[in-house]
Formats: structure tokens, sequence, C-alpha cells
């Protein structure tokens, strides 16, 4: 399983907080690229809801990780 920005970000409008079938749903209800559904899948199955892409890739960059100052534009 690997993510990139691009991937990760087709999950951003998802219906969090979500299960993994809800999330494989949602990937293929909105055209997301295989690779998003692949890594879906491979996901462990024990039940858990996930509440955000951090959840799901703990690497995930947040606003405070880029150097982008909104105020200026």
């Amino acid at each position: 399983m690997y993510w990139t920005l691009e991937l990760a970000s087709k999950l951003e409008d998802a219906p969090w907080p979500a299960n993994k079938d809800e999330l494989i749903d949602f990937a293929i209800r909105s055209g997301a690229p295989m690779e998003v559904v692949e890594n879906l899948q491979e996901l462990e199955d024990d039940g858990e809801m996930f509440d955000s892409i951090e959840d799901i890739w703990p690497d995930y960059p947040d606003k405070d990780d880029f150097f982008f100052n909104e105020d200026e534009y």
C-alpha cells in the first residue's frame, strides 16, 4: 500500500467517519483512481471507523506542513 498526495486527496470529501467498506464504496462512486481502491482494500478490516485520512495515512501533510501564508492572498 502506498499513498501520494494526489491519491489521498481523492478521499478529502469522503463521508468521515467511515469504515473500510464505506470508503471503498465512496472511492468507486466518486471515480477515484484504482490505486485508491486497492490501497483501501489492503487496510485491515477490524470494523473500526476512520475519522479522517490521517487515520489511514498518518504522514498525510496538513496545512501547517506547507510554507504558504493564506493571509497574503
